[in-house]
């Protein structure tokens, strides 16, 4: 039986990415193209190649998986569990959470993506603001 995904916060996935963990962003390349984590080392797979790929996530260091809001990467948490990875972990809320938290982030969200927090669109309708 499959056990239930660990979730982590923002500040509890910095600091495994200090200790060496592996950050796993499961959105689509023109996702991230756009938005990214500003941090060393992220692996981008998408969750619609997952399948295909999956033997290229690292099982000998701690995975945090990540996407907007927390959703995809956990699909694909619990996908990695099935096929025998037992310390990966999900970022709950995602690069959305990432951001309110204030933590690096390269570009900006987009203004019609299901934005929430300091990700959303300004009152005025014609910017948008992610942490500052």
């Amino acid at each position: 039986m499959l056990e239930e995904a660990k979730e982590v916060c923002p500040t509890t996935t910095r600091r495994l990415l200090g200790e060496g963990a592996t950050l796993l962003d499961v959105r689509e390349p023109s996702e991230v193209a756009a938005f990214a984590f500003d941090v060393p080392g992220v692996i981008n797979i998408p969750l619609s190649k997952l399948e295909q790929r999956w033997a290229e996530v690292p099982s000998d260091r701690p995975v945090v998986l990540v996407c907007d809001t927390g959703a995809r990467s956990l699909k694909a948490t619990y996908f990695l569990q099935f096929h025998g990875h037992t310390n990966v972990s999900n970022l709950g809320g995602g690069i959305v959470k990432w951001c309110v938290k204030g933590f690096p982030v390269k570009g900006q969200r987009a203004a019609g993506s299901d934005a929430t927090g300091c990700c959303a669109p300004s009152a005025d309708t014609t910017s948008t603001s992610c942490c500052g």
